[in-house]
């Protein structure tokens, strides 16, 4: 039976660091203060506010919450934006994604001062993920992917690892942070031939697909751990999956992130952590 690498435990220890950095912070006069853009109100995007907000309070940041109509123009946006990028009271600020079709998703991001960008929607972000160097911050999720093997104890340093999907949110970032981690990675994706044979010997699987239960027995090995990403409801079953074929898969690998309980779990910590990450900096 596998180990069960649940969250709620990567978490809580994150929530330490930061209460501690928080008092110091305030010490010095700097409330952490995170800033939440969302624009109409997606069921999703309300869900993960909620869970955001609660972290935040947790530990004592203060969360901003900025909400603009589902009709909003580009003009209004642009300039929204900005006044976040002034406001010296804010250093973090979350702007959910996908926006409105009305929108240029693209210009917004950029907009976005790097410094406060927690979440990586900018270039600036991403390019110092692949090159360590400059502002900005790792996506939360493929750093909660991080916080997970690091706090379990898993080795990451000479060991192989596989990582199904190639986005910028998870699969090309977690692929350069185990990489910078000294693994050696390989990125399987949709064109991938035979994924199995590429997976089934790799020390660590990181798995996000994006599409729910595709990933069984087959890809997998004994010893290994694997990192389950993905998320959605199965109807079927009436319950929330990720993208491993868990009862399948869990019998044979070493360690597994449960779904729900693994890595969502801890992307709202990660997210918390940058924000005072972000506030330190302002503090000195």
């Amino acid at each position: 039976m596998a180990e069960l690498l649940k969250g709620a435990p990567v978490a809580e220890a994150i929530a330490e660091r930061c209460k501690a950095d928080v008092e110091a912070c305030q010490a010095k006069g700097v409330n952490p203060t995170l800033a939440i853009l969302r624009v109409g109100e997606r069921d999703d995007d309300l869900s993960y506010e909620r869970g955001a907000t609660k972290r935040c309070e947790a530990v004592g940041v203060a969360v901003k919450n900025v909400v603009l109509p589902a009709d909003v123009d580009q003009a209004t946006m642009m300039a929204t934006i900005e006044d976040l990028n002034n406001d010296a009271g804010v250093h973090g600020v979350l702007m959910f994604r996908p926006l409105p079709e009305q929108l240029d998703e693209a210009a917004c991001c950029e907009a976005l001062a790097a410094a406060k960008d927690v979440d990586a929607a900018t270039t600036a972000s991403l390019a110092h993920v692949f090159t360590g160097k400059g502002e900005g911050y790792a996506p939360c999720t493929a750093q909660a992917c991080m916080e997970i093997l690091q706090h379990y104890g898993i080795e990451t340093a000479g060991k192989r690892a596989a990582v199904i999907g190639r986005s910028l949110v998870i699969g090309k970032p977690v692929s350069m942070m185990l990489m910078a981690a000294n693994a050696t990675v390989t990125t399987c994706h949709t064109k991938t031939v035979d994924m199995p044979s590429i997976t089934s010997e790799a020390d660590i699987v990181v798995v996000a697909a994006g599409r729910m239960e595709t990933i069984g027995a087959e890809y997998f090995k004994a010893g290994q751990t694997v990192i389950d990403v993905g998320i959605g409801w199965n109807e079927e079953k009436g319950k929330l999956c990720g993208d491993v074929i868990f009862d399948d898969v869990e019998p044979i690998v070493n360690a597994i992130t449960p779904v729900p309980g693994g890595v969502g779990s801890v992307t709202t910590a990660v997210l918390v952590s940058h924000v005072v990450e972000a506030a330190k900096l302002v503090a000195g």
